[in-house]
């Protein structure tokens, strides 16, 4: 897969809502009511990546979670983590 250079990266950014760019990764942090829902969304999001084989870096902290993306064969960020953000934002965005 082909590695997005900044300019790719910047524009599929603007599509997503609070994702960004930092140390060749790009990352967001979600807050949830609990622990519970943190583990759980954690969970869903688990499952997804994979079957598609893409595994996100995160860390966990009670009911805060933050996820960093890059396709570390490609070397820097690809379509696969835009695409994988987006999915995960919509299953944050489920509950």
């Amino acid at each position: 897969m082909k590695k997005l250079n900044t300019n790719e990266i910047e524009k599929n950014l603007k599509k997503l809502s609070g994702w960004s760019l930092n140390d060749d990764m790009i990352e967001k942090s979600f807050t949830f009511k609990d622990f519970k829902e943190a583990f759980s969304v954690m969970t869903h999001i688990a499952f997804v990546c994979e079957k598609q084989n893409h595994h996100p870096n995160w860390e966990n902290a009670y009911n805060s979670l933050t996820i960093k993306l890059s396709t570390h064969d490609a070397g820097g960020i690809t379509q696969k983590d835009i695409d994988l953000a987006k999915t995960i934002d919509d299953i944050v965005a489920q509950g």
